[in-house]
């Protein structure tokens, strides 16, 4: 009652009412994201207010896409009346239950890279198992503490399940195949998706150096819009975005000395607040001319510097600048025979040093051969209207690109998130030393593990917790088995039949029949299981522990408003800083309602 007078308008569900909206909430979102689980789940087609459309059949980009987005514009030249606007884009998520599932179920995604679909899912279905038990008048609490030594239980369990890999300097190639190709089969066909798995394992290993953690960035995810999704490759180098601007630059280049600088190669304005004056036109140019002959001197280091180390050979040498150079340092440098490249993006500098060898300089005084990195062959690629800079047979790279291709946009989109996940799939298991068995192999020992050891062992209404615990854990095998068109019943009965006999087994989606995992060569990371386990139970006790949900409104309107000065409403008053307020029915003044558009 004390909130109804501080706010009529807010609305108070308490108890029963407020777990049940949470258990509701917990149950959509499952019911959303269960349809793409595994490689035979189906793909979601998002389509935005504005008509555009996007194709994924990732959990990750599916919550993100209906996740929480707010941005501030001002006075972008819209209107010269708009003094300032403020907007939000209205969600698909409006529960505030659902939103914290998703924004857990994406935290997953960004820790270990993978499991986000596993994680709402799992929630959804521990959200399921308390209803049963929590309508039959058993109080959350007690259930909680089941859940919890169920959950220290299967992590126990689960260090025991898990396939110990040796990562040495040389690390297994074949484990680390089978583990990509089984993130990527969840993303993509199987034909593409067995392509791109020596790709993804390739492109790690490229980057990975001794004692020292991968760095996934150093990898170039580039993209064209050009021929067939099975064209895509990895390329040993790097994949720049613009090519030459000069039309006497060589295109093709092999044997190639490399110069990374950050240099400015063209007239610059002071960084001082200075002035340059002069009484006729004689001082005039002579002052241009100081400016070009200040230009003209950083240049003429480099082509010295070209000079010194191809001289005799047949090596060329290629410039890419960071900065920019004007189009007399361009003619020089083409003069010279040297093929010059500006404005590089400031995250591929790093990465040609790493592929190429050398160093980047921030000046060109002193400029030694020491500086220089390696290419075997640098070409550039027009495709309509855009160029391309490939810089390939590097020595020893510790930076590539994977230069995907696709008939179109919704391809090429698909395709970047289950590289993604490939490369860090791959990267979590040289990271783990660890594999688990998958194809919900896991989740039914774990289960069995729980039921026949773990709940003897519990006093108490905690066992029922326990069971509900076991229980949820079968939601990733039933919703692999019901994605293939099988019957989930006969499925789960088979999986336990084989497992109380000791064989540890996964599920066949093309048959329906139990398999053995690691004949078939499908994993799971260990650090994906381990974070989905510990995000589910504790999503579940902060959810489970809500006994109150306050919802404040304003009158159905909230904090966005438009000003538009001197105008005048649709009754004809005037409105001088007439404030319009967003409501449901759209911007509202006076009684009427005006949509903008």
């Amino acid at each position: 009652m004390s909130l109804r007078v501080l706010n009529p308008n807010a609305e108070v569900l308490n108890k029963s009412a407020a777990l049940h909206m949470n258990i509701n909430a917990a149950k959509g979102l499952q019911d959303v994201l269960k349809t793409n689980l595994g490689p035979k789940g189906t793909i979601k087609m998002l389509v935005g207010g504005a008509g555009d459309i996007k194709l994924t059949k990732d959990g990750n980009t599916l919550l993100k896409e209906m996740g929480i987005e707010r941005k501030n514009v001002k006075d972008e030249g819209t209107s010269k009346n708009l003094e300032w606007i403020e907007w939000k884009r209205i969600h698909q998520i409006q529960n505030p239950t659902a939103i914290m599932i998703a924004r857990t179920a994406v935290a997953q995604d960004d820790i270990s890279g993978d499991g986000t679909t596993s994680t709402v899912l799992f929630i959804g279905e521990l959200m399921k198992q308390s209803e049963r038990y929590i309508d039959e008048g058993m109080h959350p609490r007690v259930l909680v503490d089941g859940f919890e030594i169920a959950k220290k239980a299967t992590l126990q369990f689960l260090e025991r399940f898990k396939t110990p890999v040796v990562m040495g300097e040389e690390p297994d190639k074949e484990i680390l195949k089978m583990v990509a190709r089984t993130t990527l089969r969840t993303k993509l066909y199987e034909a593409l998706a067995d392509q791109l798995t020596d790709i993804v394992v390739n492109a790690v290993l490229c980057i990975r150096k001794p004692e020292e953690s991968i760095d996934l960035f150093m990898v170039e995810i580039m993209h064209m819009r050009h021929k067939f999704d099975v064209d895509t490759r990895l390329v040993e180098g790097l994949v720049l975005d613009h090519g030459s601007r000069h039309p006497d630059m060589k295109r093709r280049a092999e044997n190639s000395y490399i110069l990374t600088c950050n240099v400015s190669l063209e007239y610059e304005k002071s960084e001082i607040n200075s002035g340059f004056f002069y009484s006729n036109a004689e001082q005039r140019e002579a002052m241009v001319a100081a400016e070009r002959r200040q230009v003209d001197e950083r240049v003429q280091k480099i082509i010295e510097l070209k000079n010194k180390v191809c001289s005799g050979n047949d090596k060329n040498f290629v410039v890419i600048n960071q900065k920019g150079i004007d189009p007399p340092s361009l003619d020089l440098l083409a003069r010279a025979g040297i093929i010059a490249l500006r404005r590089a993006k400031r995250r591929n500098m790093e990465r040609l040093v790493l592929a190429c060898g050398g160093e980047a300089v921030n000046s060109v005084d002193d400029l030694t051969p020491d500086c220089l990195g390696w290419a075997g062959l640098v070409y550039e690629h027009i495709l309509g209207e855009e160029k391309y800079t490939f810089v390939e047979n590097v020595k020893n790279p510790y930076s590539c690109t994977i230069l995907i291709k696709g008939p179109n946009d919704h391809t090429i989109a698909q395709i970047k998130d289950a590289v993604r996940d490939g490369l860090r799939a791959v990267k979590n298991t040289i990271e783990d030393a660890s594999v688990v068995l998958g194809a919900g192999a896991f989740e039914v020992a774990a289960r069995q593990y729980l039921i026949n050891e773990v709940k003897k062992t519990v006093k108490g209404r905690a066992q029922l917790g326990v069971e509900a615990f076991a229980d949820a854990l079968l939601v990733v095998p039933k919703t692999l088995a019901e994605n293939s068109g099988l019957d989930t019943q006969d499925v789960i009965i088979a999986l336990k039949g084989e497992h109380d006999q000791g064989n540890v087994v996964g599920l066949n989606q093309h048959t329906g029949e139990p398999i053995d995992p690691q004949m078939e060569g499908i994993f799971d990371n260990y650090s994906v299981k381990r974070q989905i386990i510990n995000s589910g139970s504790q999503e579940l006790r902060m959810v489970t522990f809500s006994a109150t949900i306050i919802m404040a409104k304003l009158s159905g309107q909230c904090n966005q408003a438009l000003i538009f000065p001197n105008l005048t409403c649709c009754r004809g008053n005037r409105l001088d800083l007439k404030i319009f307020s967003f409501s449901q029915m759209g911007w509202q003044c006076c009684a009427q309602s005006i949509t903008f558009e």
